[in-house]
């Protein structure tokens, strides 16, 4: 039976609510099945890095709620909400967000020490990670000896250190050339569909809306398509 893994009901957001109102998203509702490769496209202010942002639970609706496998995260208190997001949630950003002092095994490895998972079993992990992403010559280089497509290579291998469920991606590849991207994109392809992995991104790159199975357009904050399609 297929699952529905997020399960978005009447989300708005409004900023600077004491000043001028700025209504980021209106009454949205969005459900995504597990093992769904989704993009999430829309003008700049359409609302697609606020609403990836109220599904990671990074930021909270000003109306609604959000179910993500079945845990209503926005009745979540802070520490119970940060424990399920290290848990069930990976993240990977325009910007990579890596550590510049850490290596990229110790950037991986970073979430699992939060686990408290033993070093053993941490490094094994570790190194499963940087092969999936073809990294296994590059565990001692730090942030600034990678390019961006391996940079965003070990930010997806982050990521993934938790096992998660869900990925959320807001705007990978913005920083990346054709062929880092092409990579990139077809690493998560593959474990999306070996591994079940359900992904989200936020993207204004067709080469990212070429690869989705489904296109869920926002204009002004509000849904305003939602498409299935064959990827290429």
């Amino acid at each position: 039976m297929v699952k529905t893994i997020i399960d978005a009901h009447n989300i708005s957001k409004i900023y600077d609510k004491k000043m001028v109102p700025i209504m980021a998203l209106q009454d949205v509702h969005l459900h995504i099945e597990e093992g769904e490769f989704v993009a999430l496209v829309g003008p700049s202010g359409s609302g697609k890095s606020t609403l990836l942002n109220m599904i990671g639970g990074l930021d909270d609706p000003t109306n609604g709620s959000v179910i993500v496998d079945g845990v209503e995260i926005t009745k979540l208190r802070e520490n119970k909400l940060i424990d399920f997001r290290l848990r069930n949630i990976g993240f990977v950003f325009q910007s990579f967000n890596l550590i510049p002092v850490l290596t990229a095994k110790e950037n991986i490895g970073f979430v699992l020490q939060l686990q408290n998972v033993s070093k053993k079993e941490r490094e094994k992990r570790v190194m499963e990670l940087l092969h999936q992403v073809g990294l296994e010559d590059k565990e001692n280089s730090k942030p600034g000896e990678l390019s961006g497509g391996q940079q965003q290579r070990v930010a997806v291998a982050r990521a993934l250190a938790s096992k998660p469920k869900i990925i959320l991606a807001d705007e990978p590849t913005a920083n990346l050339d054709t062929k880092a991207a092409e990579n990139l994109l077809d690493i998560m392809a593959k474990l999306n569909k070996e591994e079940k992995i359900t992904f989200l991104f936020s993207t204004h790159d067709a080469r990212v809306i070429k690869k989705a199975r489904r296109v869920i357009t926002l204009v002004d904050g509000k849904v305003d398509s939602d498409v299935q399609q064959i990827p290429d």
